[in-house]
């Protein structure tokens, strides 16, 4: 390979900044990023998403709720994806492709077009939108979010625990007469 060649293919590999992230196909990931989480969406095709709001809010206010991480009960609804992101940003993001094989694409398609308007159950550490978007995408609901919530519940619930033990045992140490 010449040297032009080289630096043309570089350069084409390199993502340009002012590129838009990813020029999503559809039943790509899309990772939606809001100011205090995540929010996963599946790209169904001509500018339509499939995502997970909140039951008891307009269908404008659920796009960018922070309410949404802590409802029981979701609407699966299908959106532009230009209006589900707002003023946000957003990548294409399929990052378990390498540990989990993705279902054919039609079949993505059509169970996501099966579950628009239905009511899901919401959980944030058990049944997010991460794992919403991975299930219709892998068959297997998968939430690293939730994993690492899940781990830093696990370090403050230990380190709680520790600092009641060692409590209880200056407390009693305390009042021992000798």
């Amino acid at each position: 390979m010449d040297r032009k060649s080289a630096t043309s293919t570089m350069a084409s590999n390199d993502p340009n900044p002012l590129d838009p992230p990813g020029t999503p196909q559809p039943g790509d990931l899309i990772e939606i990023f809001r100011p205090a989480y995540q929010h996963w969406a599946l790209y169904l095709g001509d500018g339509y998403i499939i995502n997970l709001t909140p039951v008891d809010e307009s269908q404008a206010a659920a796009i960018s709720s922070v309410k949404s991480v802590f409802s029981r009960k979701a609407v699966v609804r299908m959106q532009l994806l230009k209006e589900v992101v707002g003023d946000d940003s957003y990548r294409v993001n399929n990052k378990y492709d390498d540990d989990h094989t993705p279902l054919p694409v039609d079949d993505i398609i059509q169970r996501s077009q099966d579950l628009i308007g239905q009511e899901v159950s919401y959980d944030l550490l058990g049944s997010n939108c991460e794992h919403f978007v991975t299930l219709l995408r892998y068959g297997e609901g998968v939430s690293e979010q939730a994993t690492r919530a899940i781990g830093a519940i696990s370090l403050v619930t230990a380190a709680a625990s520790a600092f009641s033990v060692l409590g209880l045992i200056n407390t009693r140490s305390r009042n021992r007469p000798f």
